[in-house]
This record gives structure tokens, sequence and C-alpha cells, in this order.
């Protein structure tokens, strides 16, 4: 049976520890494997759940997340489905931008009365899992609980980034404690399973994911002044509500900083990744009405590449290739993620670029390119040197970032042929 549900996706804050990438984007908005958003991830899983009901909170640099929505989730005329954006806004109950998770979902409760449903479902626009979340209704509802918290669990080195959780034999969540100290652990060890022991994940992380009662939320965002869920309302909660663990065993990571989304996307690439696009599980995104991929005389090893690429490249390995990308004869991409175009050069701008020595869009002739993440729009020009790594320092520049050794160039970024960066 499938219950009364409304999800809400927040769509998080500025975005500082994904800069650069966020300099002109929401993070949900974020290109991730090509040619999806990081917010596709979320309202997937809710359409494969059966949740048709949506909507995704967000404030900074809403445009682009605004076009994108507005142009992939589009119902039938007699369905009661919906993906709707709120956006922060003045009214005459309070004139302040979302203070936290919570504050958030505050905000939008009002639109919330006009809806028939039994239980919220609050999500992160900014992480990369498949759940099916009738799974996690139903556990919710057979435990008896009024608050379910998603968890999974984490290492040792992991657990001092993370809310951290204890429960009892039946799931009840009986402590939480937000991002320990490290000397702090022994006593946060939780009973899971043989084999995540054996990989030493012994400790319960929030996932950011929870399901809430609806007269409970209610009550929770009326009594308390908190205006985050992890900090404050959940940790007030655990003694006072029934707050149920449900714990997942499956893959599922916190796009969090550069380096996460880096190695996010780069597992894609893997003979059968983590994060499987390749499942029953449908990605959701905008219909574009694209060509295939054109390649001639690259050699490519594990290579994810999305549709309406030019590529004359020599050897592109271990990358991910965006929509609409170029790349140059002679150019060797190794472990990049290059997030491609919004738009096709005419074959009269290309002339006119060339004879004004402009680099094109995309990628040019005799590059090499490795380590990096390439924004989109951005126009390479020949041989520029590209060579992210550990040996480099954080730095921000005027055409890109470096963040744990991971060059990114910003978006609509021009490098001049002979760039050399690294």
């Amino acid at each position: 049976m499938k219950h009364s549900v409304i999800s809400v996706v927040l769509g998080g804050g500025k975005g500082t520890r994904l800069y650069p990438l966020t300099e002109k984007r929401s993070k949900p908005a974020v290109p991730i494997a090509g040619k999806y958003r990081l917010v596709d991830i979320p309202i997937s899983n809710c359409l494969n759940s059966g949740y048709h009901r949506i909507y995704v909170l967000t404030q900074y640099n809403s445009a682009s997340l605004n076009t994108h929505i507005k142009n992939t989730y589009n119902f039938s005329l007699f369905s009661k489905g919906f993906v709707d954006i709120l956006a922060a806004e003045q009214t005459n109950e309070g004139d302040r931008w979302y203070q936290g998770t919570a504050d958030a979902v505050r905000h939008l409760m009002r639109y919330l009365k006009h809806h028939d449903y039994e239980h919220v479902l609050i999500l992160s626009g900014d992480q990369l899992y498949q759940i099916d979340f009738q799974e996690m209704i139903q556990s919710h509802i057979k435990a008896g609980a009024e608050i379910s918290v998603a968890t999974i669990p984490v290492n040792a080195k992991d657990a001092t980034s993370f809310g951290i959780l204890k429960s009892d034999e039946e799931g009840n969540i009986t402590s939480f404690i937000e991002k320990p100290n490290s000397s702090l652990l022994p006593d946060w060890v939780s009973e899971v399973s043989t084999e995540m022991k054996a990989e030493g994940r012994e400790y319960l992380a929030s996932m950011g994911i929870y399901v809430f009662n609806k007269e409970v939320l209610r009550q929770l965002l009326a009594e308390s002044d908190g205006v985050d869920f992890g900090k404050e309302l959940l940790p007030e909660s655990i003694g006072r509500r029934r707050v149920h663990s449900y714990q997942y065993p499956g893959y599922w990571t916190d796009i969090g900083n550069i380096d996460s989304f880096f190695e996010a996307n780069i597992g894609l690439t893997d003979d059968i990744p983590l994060f499987n696009l390749f499942d029953k599980h449908t990605i959701f995104t905008r219909p574009r009405m694209l060509p295939p991929s054109k390649v001639s005389g690259t050699t490519l090893d594990k290579v994810v590449i999305a549709d309406g690429c030019i590529i004359a490249a020599k050897a592109i390995e271990r990358s991910v290739i965006g929509v609409r990308a170029r790349i140059g004869a002679g150019t060797v991409i190794k472990t990049t993620y290059m997030m491609g175009c919004d738009f096709y050069q005419t074959l009269e701008e290309i002339e006119h670029a060339r004879e004004n020595g402009v680099p094109l869009a995309g990628v040019g002739e005799n590059c090499h390119i490795e380590n990096a993440i390439i924004d989109k729009n951005c126009c390479i020009g020949n041989n520029v040197r590209i060579m992210g790594g550990k040996h480099l320092e954080d730095g921000d520049f005027e055409t890109h970032v470096i963040r744990d050794g991971i060059v990114v160039t910003k978006k609509r970024a021009i490098l001049p042929s002979g760039t050399v960066i690294g």
C-alpha cells in the first residue's frame, strides 16, 4: 500500500565548499555524470518510489535550477503530481532567508495546508544514492515511529564529519551527537552487520534523510525555535518522541566538497560502479534532442560519454565527458570530468574564431589534461597543459581554482593556446 507522502528536497546553502561550481548556480543544479543535475537524484528516487508530489526549497542562484525543473518534470494534466520550486521569499510572516533546514521547512508548512498527506519525506539535494523510499516509509509505520532517520554505517575517519547516533534493539534512536571528536568515538560504536564490521564501519551516521508524521512535524516546528534538523530538532526529539533508525545497506555519498564530487563522477567509469547508472532505477533529467556522439581515432578506456559529443582526441582514460563536448586531435585526457557545453558553434562561428585566434568551445588540439574538472562552456585552446595532483597548493585564480590537487576551470573560462597549469 502506498501511503500519502509529500517529498521535500532541500536545496542547501551557498555551497561554498563546491566553489567554483556553485559560483553561478545553486548546488542542486551542478551537472553530474555528464548529463544530469544533482537535484535529479533525489527527485528520481521519489518518482521511482511512486511519490510524485515534490517541493524543492532553494534560495541561492536558483535561476538555472528553475529552468531545469520547468523543462524536465512535466506531469500529465490528469495527474496530481508536481515538482515545484519554492525559493526563499518575503511574506507577512517573515522577511528573512532560510536560516537552516528546519527553518526552510517551517516556511513551507503554509503551502502544505492544501494537500492531503500523512508523512513528509525530507531529502538533501546534494547526495548520490538509490533508495526505494516505500521501504523506508513501511519500516517507519511498522515501528510505530513518529520520526525516522535514514542511517548508514561509516568508519572512524568519516564519523567525525557526520551526525552519529545510537539505537536500541528495536531500532529506536537513544542518543545523537553532531560531528563528534575522534576521542569520543569509542562510546558511539553500534551493532552493524558482520560485513560492515569487517570494513570497520561501526558508527551509524545520519544520511540527512527524514520521515516525519504530519502532525509531529507541525508540532515540532511550532514548539521549537531551532532552525536545523540535525543540530537542533532531532536531538531535542530524542527521548520525547519515537525516533526510529532506518539502516540503509547500499551506496550513499554526500557531495559536500570538490574532492567528493570528483570521486563520485570518476567512480562512474568503474566496470561496476557503486552508483550504477545502468540499473532498473531510472534517473530522470531534461530530455535533449541531441545527435549521437561521434568519435574519430580515439583510444577510449573506462570512459562515460554523453550525447552530442564530437571527439577526435588521441586518448581518453577514466573520464566522464558531458553533453556537446568537443575535443580536438592529438589531445590526451585522463581522470577528468568534462561537463560539456550548452550550445554548438556554427561553422561560420568556428571560422571567425580561428581567424581571430580565439579558442573554440571545448578542448583544442594536442592538449594534456589530467585530474581536472572542466566546467561548462569553457574554451580551451591548443597545446594547453593542465596537470592536477597533490603537488599543487589550493588557490583561486582568474580562470580556475585548485582544491585538493584537483584543477577546476570556472564556467565559461577561456584558456589561450599554450596555457600551462600545474
